[in-house]
Parts: C-alpha cells; structure tokens; sequence
C-alpha cells in the first residue's frame, strides 16, 4: 500500500475575509498525495490552482481546514517552524527559473545550502555538482546562469530544488516558456528524478500532452476539484 506524504483536509481558502470584497478560492479541497507519485494539476486560469499550490507548499495558510505533512497538521506550527519544514521537505521550480543571473549554474545549485548554513563547505559544492551531473549540466556548471539556454536554466532550477532533498517537488508550469523539444526534455528530467529518487511532483501545467503522462491528473475549476 502506498505510503501517503501530505493530505488536504477539508481547505477553504477566502480572501479579504469578512468584507464587502469577500472571496472564498478553494471550496472544501480534499486530496492526498502519496510518496513517489508523479500528479498534474490542471484547470483554467483562476480556478485556484496556484492558490492551492501555495497552500500545499507552505507559502500561504487556509483559512479553514487543514494541511498535513507526513503525518504533521501543519495548523499548529509558527512561522519557525513552517518554514523548517518548507526548507527541509519541499523544493520549488516556477515557469521563470528565478537564478541569480550573475552566479553560475552551480553557485545557484549551492544556494539553498549556503542559506540553510551560512557557509561554504566542501560537502556543499560536492553534492551541487552531483546534481549538475544529474540533470546532465556537469560540463557547463561553471557557466553564467545568465549565458545559458532556457532549457539549461530551467534544468539548474530543478538541480537547485533537489539540493536540500525534498520529499516533494512543486512545479508551476515548469515548462511554459520553453520550446517544445525543450520542454519535453525537462519533463523527462523530472521524470527520472521522480523514479530514480522516489521524489514525489506536483506539477501545475496547461499542457495537457504532458499531464497525460502522469500518474495521476487532478482538475480545479471554480476553486472545486472535479477529477
């Protein structure tokens, strides 16, 4: 049986709660996500996914129900602590990669362990570059993030959120501004992370060829999910 990693339970997500410009976002969103499952989140623009994915990756709270992380309510966490855990236990890749474009690739890769410690040590730059080989960069590592093909980056971006290996990788619309063979690579690279390492993704995308290649595809319209 599938080891379940995080469940919605019963989220409701409002804003500018208890004035004339009341919304309610998320309507009773229940889901669970098992370990090393590979999931699509689609549906039209404002339907709530991106709210949803905040939720589901820390950055934002519900306004009622809960989340639950490894068996963790996250509700009776402080900010310390959510953010211990973001740290630990999720990695993020957006449609625009977000490098440091005057670090190299591999400095960028370093990054979230140089913030989680505060120096530089040899371990560091050894598993950033174990990364770099991983998704197939190792020979241009020390290149500029800001000379490098869309693709390329967004491969960086991708060896950056495996660096404090998560649990779970969230990725919105991690290949819309590339071409299509681009594209189509980078979906690959994040499925053999997904199978080599067991890393779970959720991956928000209105590509709906790539969603079908997913273990599973999960539909938000209206804030509701309907699939």
């Amino acid at each position: 049986m599938a080891e379940e990693l995080l469940r919605l339970e019963h989220v409701c997500k409002f804003y500018n709660q208890g004035t004339p410009s009341e919304v309610e976002v998320l309507h009773d969103i229940n889901l669970a996500l098992n370990k090393g499952e590979f999931l699509a989140l689609i549906g039209p623009s404002g339907s709530g996914k991106s709210t949803m994915l905040n939720i589901i990756g820390l950055l934002d709270r519900p306004t009622s129900g809960a989340l639950i992380i490894k068996g963790q309510d996250t509700s009776d966490l402080n900010d310390t602590a959510v953010t211990g855990l973001r740290a630990h236990t999720i990695g993020f890749v957006f449609q625009d990669h977000h490098l440091i474009s005057a670090f190299t690739a591999l400095e960028n890769v370093e990054m979230p362990m140089l913030v989680e410690r505060g120096f530089r040590g040899a371990d560091i730059t050894a598993h950033a570059q174990e990364l770099m080989k991983k998704v197939g960069l190792e020979a241009v590592q020390n290149n500029m993030a800001a000379n490098m093909s869309g693709g390329q980056q967004q491969r960086v971006a991708i060896a950056r959120a495996l660096a404090m290996n998560p649990s779970l990788v969230l990725a919105d619309e991690p290949t819309g501004n590339l071409d299509t063979k681009s594209a189509d690579s980078v979906f690959e690279l994040m499925r053999e992370v997904n199978h080599e390492l067991g890393t779970s993704f959720l991956i928000v995308t209105h590509n709906l060829d790539l969603a079908r290649r997913c273990d599973r595809v999960i539909e938000v319209v209206d804030g509701r999910l309907v699939r």
